[in-house]
């Protein structure tokens, strides 16, 4: 029989995330509420996350807002932003950083084999560094997979890559 085959990665889309971030940029430009305010996205070095700078903590999260609206029209995935760093506030400006979760550590790959194991008892997982291969002898078995963790609320970006 013939095996087929995926891999389970938490990533990003760089190019809808360029995107995201242009579409995002001429809103703030073009919003009636942010004209004559310090309110920008900028990129992170090496485009890793975007730099949000505001009045206070409500333009921050306005902008935010902005930024996930744009995700969600793109079809990708909000929980990308990290946003547990905290505001720093100078020069009558509010900054943050936001950057963008990338990799699945030990503890995020045991957790989706555990939940693969318990579901799916005939498909095979294989944790390879940052992903997760999931190997099967039906293509059925593999979306069955595929849509059961898309339909988990976990904390991570999850895609799927590398199909044989």
């Amino acid at each position: 029989m013939a095996n087929f085959s995926f891999d389970i990665v938490s990533d990003y889309d760089k190019a809808e995330m360029n995107n995201v971030f242009d579409q995002a940029q001429r809103e703030i430009g073009s919003r009636y509420d942010f004209k004559g305010t310090p309110a920008d996205i900028e990129w992170l070095e090496d485009k890793k996350g975007f730099k949000v700078t505001g009045n206070g903590e409500w333009q921050i999260d306005a902008i935010l807002d902005i930024v996930r609206k744009k995700l969600a029209s793109r079809e990708q995935s909000q929980k990308v932003l990290d946003t547990s760093k905290e505001l720093v506030e100078a020069n009558l400006k509010t900054t943050k950083e936001v950057l963008f979760k990338q990799g699945m550590d030990q503890e995020k790959s045991k957790q989706i084999t555990k939940l693969l194991r318990e579901e799916f008892p005939k498909v095979k997982t294989q944790i390879q560094g940052e992903e997760v291969r999931v190997t099967s002898n039906s293509k059925d078995d593999l979306q069955g997979v595929m849509q059961l963790i898309r339909a988990k609320d976990l904390d991570f970006p999850v895609s799927f890559t590398n199909y044989r």
